[in-house]
């Protein structure tokens, strides 16, 4: 299996801290809009494991996991979790013939992460990098961050930096100084603008107004606005790329909840949202959102220990009417939410807690119009939307 990365097509890989995920599934709308195939490995999943690999135009089966998994067990090698699923992808998607592109989300860092594999990849795209996972690296700042997430990419390839913190862009660009790939920057090479609801994407190839009913963050725009840059170098077609973004959808990520198992616990006049925002970034793309609303605004939060869920919090204060805390189920390195509570009350913000996430649901629903919101983590998300 020495040399089984070099069986895939065209691969791109996808690394920073927040918005992988939607990048990925944009550049992948976007490509396929134009007719073409991909493969993709992402992480983590959300209700389904088999949801982190793509297979052209299915997700892989459970047969094929199993039996991919018998191979790797036959190297006599020990491997992390990630690394056990990235061999699983390579061997399934080095298989596939007729596939323009392979998308390749990494793990929490780069350095020395499983899907760092090729010397020349056809892209290296960066999205936003922030303080998230400063345990895993020394000395813990920013730029050991960057240095990890940045330090290694190709030197020939071509890499594409998407929206920073000044203070980011900065280290990034120093750290990229000496490598000679091709690169392209956010606010240089290109930029999003929103204007009267609409998002005007601009490069030197000229406007797009691009619009969506299904998008309502700015930073998931960003992510958006990326994958454009790289599907326009890619030569996809301007037509094509402004019939797509309107049908792009984020599972999990701000998405609102009209129909299913726990849609039906609620009145007609609440809406119900989930997002698996758990870093600071995130969050704050979730309470600018909320600000615009007049509703009353309730949450249902669950979220993991590395997270510092105080820093968290305080992006939600004067938001929320009222919090209940809850275990993320299945989840050993989710917080306690007794504590969860302690956190809250501490910022004056009401909080109770409920066993799981129906009686949460419950004792929000009622009465009044409202927006209720499940946040604060990914596999929180999962565990709403494979319930709902």
């Amino acid at each position: 299996m020495g040399n089984i990365h070099s069986s895939i097509k065209n691969p791109i890989n996808i690394i920073g801290s927040d918005g992988k995920y939607s990048t990925l599934k944009s550049l992948q709308a976007l490509i396929e809009g134009q007719g073409k195939k991909c493969s993709f490995f992402i992480s983590p999943h959300l209700k389904s494991v088999n949801e982190r690999i793509w297979l052209k135009d299915r997700f892989i089966n459970l047969s094929e996991f199993k039996k991919n998994i018998k191979i790797i067990k036959r190297l006599n090698v020990k491997l992390t979790l990630f690394e056990m699923l990235t061999l699983t992808y390579l061997i399934s998607a080095s298989k596939l013939k007729n596939v323009y592109c392979s998308l390749i989300e990494a793990g929490l860092l780069f350095a020395k992460d499983s899907t760092r594999l090729w010397d020349e990849p056809l892209c290296q795209i960066v999205t936003n990098i922030n303080s998230q996972h400063l345990d895993w690296v020394k000395p813990k700042n920013l730029k050991s961050i960057c240095q990890q997430k940045v330090g290694y990419l190709s030197k020939k390839t071509t890499i594409y930096i998407g929206k920073q913190n000044p203070k980011t862009l900065k280290i990034i660009k120093k750290i990229l100084k000496k490598n000679p790939s091709k690169k392209f920057f956010y606010g240089k090479d290109w930029i999003l603008k929103s204007k009267k609801r609409k998002i005007i994407y601009k490069d030197n190839k000229g406007k797009l107004t691009l619009s969506s009913k299904k998008i309502f963050s700015d930073g998931i725009w960003q992510n958006v606005g990326l994958a454009v840059k790289v599907a326009r170098d890619l030569n996809i077609s301007d037509k094509n790329i402004l019939k797509t973004v309107p049908k792009i959808t984020f599972e999990g990520r701000m998405q609102y909840i009209f129909k299913g198992k726990l849609r039906k616990l609620l009145k007609p006049n609440e809406l119900l949202l989930v997002d698996g925002c758990h870093s600071n970034t995130s969050a704050k793309n979730l309470a600018d959102h909320l600000k615009k609303y007049n509703n009353k605004i309730y949450g249902i939060w669950g979220i993991q220990k590395n997270r510092d869920p105080k820093e968290f919090l305080k992006n939600f204060k004067g938001i929320y009417s009222k919090i209940i805390a809850i275990k993320i189920p299945d989840e050993p390195a989710a917080c306690n939410p007794v504590e969860l509570k302690k956190i809250a009350n501490k910022m004056k913000i009401k909080c109770e807690i409920a066993p799981n996430i129906v009686s949460a649901l419950k004792m929000l629903s009622g009465g009044e119009k409202k927006i209720i919101t499940f946040f604060g983590s990914l596999y929180l998300a999962g565990k709403v939307l494979n319930i709902n």
